[in-house]
């Protein structure tokens, strides 16, 4: 389970757009080094690796030592467990009302078909 903490880390990590595109580029990527990460951006090294900072506090990127660089990792479970917090408990409340109308849609349908 995500702590209350944990997910508010996630969502500002979330909230940079240029987080996301390192997101985005891991997820392709996986393992890419520091540097061939950071030459993907108009910005400096140091920028780049401030946001990687903020995505490995949310546990979002995971990074390994290979020599004398690192090779960096998405890591999607946070983003599961926060979507798992909500759909498991709300998803099944909408499957259930979606297929109580869908009966009651079908049982109109089969009464008006019955009046004619």
């Amino acid at each position: 389970m995500i702590t209350n903490q944990g997910m508010d880390q996630v969502f500002h990590a979330l909230a940079h757009q240029t987080r996301r595109t390192i997101l985005d580029l891991l997820r392709e990527n996986p393992g890419w080094p520091v540097g061939k990460l950071a030459a993907q951006f108009d910005c400096s090294r140091i920028a780049v690796m401030n946001h990687l900072n903020v995505l490995e506090t949310a546990n979002l990127v995971v990074s390994e030592k290979d020599g004398r660089s690192r090779r960096l990792y998405l890591n999607q479970v946070p983003i599961q467990m926060i979507y798992e917090r909500w759909t498991d408990e709300y998803g099944a409340h909408w499957a259930n009302r979606v297929t109580s109308i869908k009966k009651a849609a079908e049982q109109a349908a089969g009464g008006a078909g019955d009046r004619e």
